[in-house]
């Protein structure tokens, strides 16, 4: 838990791997997930690496699994259950799992070709089935139909004596012809168009639908299709016919002559389809079998291809040394992890049978490492949140561990009630406790996967609600009287002046707090529940929760700047501290700290009988910046004094923190320079030219070392840039100052959100559940069900869902903008470690498993 406050140290490391070993080793690296590899071929190809032909082989692989794993999904088998997590296989396997993937698909491919070819030739025996079935009774009957239709009234020239039936065109001696078959629903009213304009009529058209429906060839879905005869004459007339089948993809079948040779076309047809169908069946059965063997090894397969595919796109991120017989690598790996990493290299090694140990050593670099911070299923949330404003910078405060308790807090603000915070609070904890599911964990459903992840995050949204809705003492727009009013009703009667005229004469009254006995004390947790009663209970609770949403604004952004020293003092700009620091909390803290102090104070100080002449806060606040510390009453002796002071130092404050950083590193990086020449100066002087021959003849890399370093140096004091230095301080300064006012006003949607999300919660009750409630018959309880329900919808879609998501996106925002920008800048790179374990979500979206 101690990289969650900070990121934990890396360091960079170069690996010495032998040829012999480096695949196992990068599979035990790969296993443990603990270093992340540098590129050290930015300028080769991608198809010129040296391992190029192996990940070739694995692409071959992936796309014989996918093939199986279409074909098994099609099937219906299920994968076999449970956590499967082979290693990867060594090289000398490859070629036995390819041996074997190529001999499945090979099998698979030609037993689904013939089961292809089957149900091919089924379906047309079917449909020539059908089309003798249909057309037995076409030419029994006079085929005479009006030549002139709705649809064909632009041609005028069609009369009723060019369709003639069978024997008068036999009497003409044309030479009669038929053509049958099959053509989809869809397409017969076009399809009898055409054949009337391009045939003029010459042609008998007879058609009807098939009552079941016929399984597309080359889709496989199902379809309507339709049984069409059509008669002509003429040889010419025949062919245009055939051309138009053609266009419209008609499946054509010989038609019968006689009675006769139907009636032996039908019985062949019979036999041929029961043959057909017994071949067929166990054809699927074989089928199923190789299926079902090949599931049983599918998803160890796929795993294995995965790893081996990333353990050779690992290595062609190495380079080789000049004998080709060590592998270097570079990576970044955490400073505790480094034993860690040792051990998984003799492991690699042993596993090899390599006689020459692969080694890491530790180097310098300048580099900025990548950020990584350690969390488990709890923290790790709530630290999405803080990366999706931006990953940390290097050993930058991580704001993660303190959003735990302020996020679900400031939504709880918003979104406090005790119905609503239970509900959520239970569905939270349904989700933990069958977290392990795999049912749950394994779904495509990306919100449902969002809701499922933030489980936790959640939960203590849930429970903070329920304590903010004991505050607020507000449970679905009702209050709970759990311990009795603190006001007297009887005391009105008694000693007050409440008489049974007055009492029935007017409708609204009002407790007087300062007759002894009607206040008889505050409430013991929360707002007294006889407010939900007062006709100006909204006008308290605006009150109440606006200075509220100010003190915890206020208190939150202090904090965000409190949280800026530790950087300062792990970077050691110590400077920062009394430059950067002291200014921002000084403003801050004058200015609306003050205003806090105000808020309380006047709390304390003015009881209910003085209350009517407790001056305005916000008058007070006003004239604080006009100077203006004499209008009106006082809050306090002394307050004017205090308030040009505060002023004072609030306005000081700002050319401190505009001009001081820019000034002491300008003052530093002149004292440098005139330091580094004077030293300089006394190297030269006091060297001979043959003491710096032997120290470049004999300490050749120290010198190099001294002098590149000394050249950096002067090349980093000689960039330094006070003009950018002070437009970059410019920036922050303004942003600053300007942000505390914005920030604070931004901080009033704590009271907005909590004041819409109770009068939402008061208009349902009020609109639902008061209807129900009214009907006090036997006919009101069965008429209460209903509405209940529907109370029960709207509450969860509006109340819980819409609200909640409102909340969560505002508390995001004050998290991200108000809160963070105060320490967190979130210019870091993510620390992304090459682990298999990170493999397995990849590869279901892939589509292998």
């Amino acid at each position: 838990m101690g990289s969650l406050f900070r990121g934990e140290e890396m360091c960079l490391a170069q690996l010495f791997l032998q040829s012999g070993s480096a695949y196992d080793c990068i599979s035990e690296l790969g296993e443990l997930g603990l270093v992340e590899f540098r590129d050290l071929n930015p300028s080769v190809n991608t198809f010129q690496r040296k391992f190029v032909n192996e990940i070739k082989k694995c692409e071959e692989m992936e796309r014989i699994l996918v093939y199986l794993l279409r074909e098994i999904k099609k099937a219906d088998i299920a994968l076999p259950e449970g956590e499967v997590n082979p290693v990867a296989p060594l090289p000398k396997h490859v070629m036995d799992i390819m041996e074997q993937l190529q001999r499945l698909e090979l099998e698979l491919s030609e037993v689904t070709r013939n089961k292809e070819k089957l149900q091919k030739n089924l379906l047309e025996l079917t449909e020539y089935t059908h089309m003798l079935r249909i057309t037995r009774n076409f030419v029994h009957r006079n085929a005479e139909r009006e030549p002139v239709r709705p649809q064909y009234e632009e041609f005028p020239f069609l009369e009723k004596d060019v369709l003639m039936d069978y024997s008068s065109m036999q009497r003409l001696g044309a030479k009669l012809g038929f053509i049958s078959g099959l053509i989809q629903r869809a397409k017969i009213e076009a399809f009898e168009r055409m054949l009337w304009r391009v045939c003029k009529g010459y042609t008998i058209l007879s058609y009807a639908e098939i009552d079941e429906c016929l399984q597309d060839p080359y889709t496989g879905e199902p379809t309507r299709s339709v049984v069409f005869l059509i008669s002509f004459w003429g040889d010419q007339i025949g062919q245009k016919v055939k051309k138009i089948c053609d266009c419209y993809h008609c499946h054509l079948y010989p038609y019968p002559n006689s009675n006769e040779e139907r009636a032996d076309v039908v019985e062949g047809l019979r036999t041929r389809i029961q043959d057909l169908h017994t071949v067929l069946h166990r054809t699927e059965e074989y089928l199923r079998q190789v299926l079902n063997k090949a599931s049983e090894s599918v998803y160890t397969w796929g795993i294995q291809v995965k790893k081996m595919k990333a353990i050779y796109h690992i290595l062609n991120l190495c380079s080789f040394d000049v004998t080709n017989k060590c592998l270097i690598a570079e990576v970044w790996c955490p400073v505790n992890d480094l034993p860690a990493l040792r051990r998984a290299l003799e492991e690699g090694s042993r596993k090899s049978g390599a006689t020459v140990p692969s080694f890491v050593n530790r180097i310098p670099s300048s580099d900025t490492p990548p950020t990584l911070i350690r969390t488990n299923k709890f923290t790790s949330g709530f630290q999405n949140i803080v990366d999706a404003y931006g990953v940390g910078s290097y050993r930058e405060v991580n704001p993660a561990p303190y959003t735990i308790i302020t996020f679900p807090f400031l939504f709880a603000v918003m979104f406090g009630d005790l119905g609503h915070g239970i509900i959520m609070a239970l569905f939270a904890l349904w989700m933990v406790l069958y977290e392990n599911d795999r049912k749950l964990k394994k779904t495509r459903n990306e919100i449902w996967n969002t809701f499922f992840e933030g489980r936790y995050i959640i939960l203590m949204m849930g429970i903070f609600s329920v304590y903010t809705g004991f505050i607020y003492n507000d449970c679905f727009s009702k209050s709970l009287n759990l311990f009795g009013s603190g006001w007297s009703v009887k005391t009105m009667y008694d000693q007050g002046p409440w008489t049974e005229n007055i009492v029935n004469s007017n409708r609204f009254l009002t407790l007087d707090p300062n007759i002894t006995g009607v206040f008889r004390g505050p409430y013991p947790l929360g707002i007294d529940p006889i407010w939900n009663l007062a006709t100006n209970r909204l006008t308290f609770l605006n009150s109440y929760k606006m200075k509220m949403s100010v003190i915890l604004g206020i208190v939150h952004m202090s904090f965000g700047v409190i949280l800026g020293v530790f950087n300062h003092l792990h970077f050691r700009r110590t400077y920062s501290l009394y430059l950067v620091f002291l200014p921002e909390l000084l403003f801050l803290l004058c200015l609306f700290g003050y205003l806090v102090f105000m808020i309380v104070y006047k709390w304390l100080a003015f009881t209910a009988q003085d209350s009517q002449k407790a001056p305005s806060i916000l008058i007070h606040f006003i004239n604080m910046f006009l100077m203006m510390g004499d209008s009106g009453q006082p809050l306090f002796p002394g307050q004017a004094g205090l308030q040009v002071f505060l002023i004072l130092v609030a306005v000081l404050s700002v050319p401190v923190l505009l001009l001081g950083k820019p000034l002491y590193l300008y003052w530093l990086h002149k004292g440098r320079n005139r330091m580094g020449m004077y030293r300089g100066y006394e190297r030269v002087r006091r060297s001979s030219e043959e003491e710096i021959s032997l120290m470049r003849a004999h300490d050749l890399e120290e010198g190099s070392s001294l002098d590149s370093h000394s050249s950096s140096s002067d090349g980093q004091s000689e960039e330094f840039d006070f003009a950018d230095v002070f437009l970059h301080q410019s920036i922050h300064t303004i942003e600053y100052c300007l942000g505390c006012i914005s920030n604070t006003a931004s901080y009033l949607r704590l009271w907005a959100l909590s004041l819409a999300h109770a009068q939402l919660s008061e208009v349902l009750w009020a609109m639902v559940m008061r209807v129900g409630l009214r009907v006090d018959t036997r006919v009101g309880v069965l008429f209460l069900v209903p509405v209940f329900g529907l109370f029960a919808v709207l509450t969860v879609s509006i109340l819980l869902v819409m609200e909640g998501l409102s909340a969560f996106l505002h508390a995001l925002r004050l998290h991200w903008v108000e809160f963070q920008n105060k320490f967190y800048s979130g210019a870091g790179t993510k620390f992304s470690p090459f682990a298999f374990s990170l493999l397995h979500t990849n590869f279901e979206a892939d589509g292998l498993l």
